[in-house]
């Protein structure tokens, strides 16, 4: 395949699906002053957490140094057909002799020029893992085989020896990603985001361009790095652990050195194309698309929010304000191959990944940002907590939280969550159908709803920012074991050129008692009505 502009998404999963897969055999023990077999290791030096934050802080103070990027028109040679065509050598693989976490390194090329250093610890002590051509078998016609300044790797990539597989992978900027429950790899995380979608100038990128990798013990993979950009600095610890999923604890020491509009903390980036209540945004012949199909909040109150994520006609940023909120994540609710007919990627296994506080964040909100796509290449959706304190020139962060990579969020449920949403006319069968008018149609499960039937008075309490709702009815459906609650929107009051977002919330009440999650909807008139026109 042949891609001469291919996406970040796509040249990750290139390096994830043929560089960096491997069958691990069995290799002979490494000597006393190696940790992988045939990779000497740089001079010993003392390294501790403690010594990473100092170093942030230091950084902060002074200006900022970009990395130099080596023989960069050599780099630039190496497009996604000729990176994916360089395989690390499995012999080489950092604690190769170990019985846990071996570990593979990323060659750099035109989409990863940036050299990251990558240091082994072990009782204290961190010594480098030298950059070489060596470590990977580089075809003789590739442009690589002309590289000889860079000092660093691109990345690194985590194997599970048990599966045989990656598990765990850092590749560009301060992204990474993992397998999450199922061995699909899906959305990303990343540590910190700068100025994303803001009007006053492009977004900034901080980078990930050092790495302590402390060698595995307890069935845990501790992984140290130092974020470093123009505006921002920071010490990470990321303690991740397999096992029904991937959970990592994270300590973040955040720095400033400059101001930012809209500060980040906890990013998480994910592909949303098209789902059921949007599925005439795209021409393509599946049902659904996407890596994530919501936002989830649950608020310092209490309260539970479920925001389905949209393809929006432009960008969109939304701030969900919530003090010491107590988890976010965007999750994958549907889980049945049906809606989605891929068996490729396999949508219906992605992970949903959920950001808990350790501690309280204070003042602050969740924010989601929503960018067009036409396509499931590009990673479109990003959801942060944005703290409301300024974040200027001189301000420090520090932040912990539980990062799980799992199947459905993990905290108990204790009333009913929405499982789907559609859109179509509005109205009563057999009677005209009203101009403008389209109906929405929830389901949810049945949790906390045992035991109540149509005649117990569930209702849905519906609140839109424009337009009249009507015909409004919550029953469990017939022979299933989901309630379903549905009500009428007419927006014909919305000017034609007036293309500003409808928020809906919505929730099931039961005499004065709250027994759903709370869905916060965002709908736009210009799709409202190319829906209606596509239903003739």
């Amino acid at each position: 395949m042949t891609d001469s502009h291919p996406s970040r998404r796509q040249v990750l999963a290139s390096a994830l699906g043929t560089g960096a897969f491997f069958l691990l055999p069995q290799m002979a023990r490494a000597q006393a002053d190696e940790i992988a077999h045939g990779m000497p290791l740089g001079q010993a030096e003392p390294f501790s957490f403690d010594m990473l934050r100092d170093m942030a802080r230091t950084l902060a103070n002074g200006p900022y140094n970009a990395m130099k990027v080596a023989d960069p028109e050599i780099i630039q040679q190496i497009d996604y057909d000729a990176h994916g065509a360089i395989k690390f050598r499995k012999d080489h693989a950092l604690w190769g002799n170990g019985d846990d976490y071996p570990v593979h390194f990323f060659f750099p090329g035109r989409y990863f020029p940036d050299p990251v250093h990558i240091y082994a610890v072990n009782g204290g002590m961190a010594r480098e893992v030298p950059f070489s051509k060596n470590y990977f078998d580089i075809p003789a016609d590739s442009p690589a085989q002309n590289l000889h300044g860079t000092e660093g790797f691109a990345g690194f990539s985590v194997q599970d020896r048990k599966h045989n597989a990656d598990w765990m992978a850092f590749l560009g900027a301060s992204y990474w990603r993992t397998a999450g429950y199922s061995g699909q790899f899906g959305l990303s995380v990343r540590g910190l985001a700068l100025d994303t979608a803001v009007a006053e100038g492009p977004e900034e990128f901080p980078r990930f361009t050092r790495f302590w990798l402390e060698e595995p013990e307890d069935g845990s993979f501790v992984t140290y790095a130092l974020l470093e950009s123009p505006r921002a600095t920071g010490a990470y610890k990321i303690v991740s652990r397999l096992g029904g999923g991937v959970v990592q604890d994270v300590s973040a020491d955040i720095f400033l050195r400059g101001d930012v509009n809209r500060l980040g903390i906890a990013p998480l980036t994910s592909m949303y194309w098209f789902g059921k209540h949007d599925r005439q945004v795209s021409p393509d012949w599946r049902p659904e698309v996407h890596d994530s199909d919501g936002l989830e909040i649950h608020t310092g109150t209490g309260e539970k929010i479920w925001r389905p994520l949209n393809n929006p006609p432009r960008v969109m940023a939304n701030s969900f304000h919530s003090p010491n909120v107590k988890g976010f994540g965007l999750a994958q609710r549907e889980r049945d191959f049906k809606q989605y007919q891929d068996d490729g990627v396999f949508y219906e296994k992605r992970a949903t990944a959920w950001i808990e506080p350790k501690e309280g964040w204070g003042e602050g909100a969740v924010t989601l940002i929503e960018i067009p796509t036409d396509d499931e290449t590009m990673d479109n959706i990003v959801a942060f907590w944005t703290p409301s304190d300024p974040s200027a020139t001189g301000s420090e962060f520090s932040v912990n939280y539980r990062l799980s990579w799992v199947k459905d969020v993990p905290v108990p449920r204790q009333k009913a969550q929405f499982t789907a949403i559609r859109i179509g006319t509005g109205g009563i069968p057999g009677q005209d159908r009203p101009a403008n008018t389209v109906k929405i149609v929830c389901d949810l499960d049945s949790t906390g709803l045992q035991g109540l039937s149509r005649a117990d008075g569930l209702e849905p309490v519906v609140t839109a920012s424009v337009g009249t709702t009507s015909l409004t009815s919550a029953f469990p459906v017939v022979g299933a074991d989901y309630w379903r609650a549905i009500f009428d929107l007419d927006f014909s009051a919305v000017a034609t050129d007036n293309n500003d977002p409808i928020d809906i919330r919505m929730y099931l009440d039961h005499k004065g008692d709250a027994m759903s999650e709370t869905l916060i909807l965002q709908l736009f008139p210009s799709q409202l009505r190319e829906l209606l026109a596509s239903h003739g």
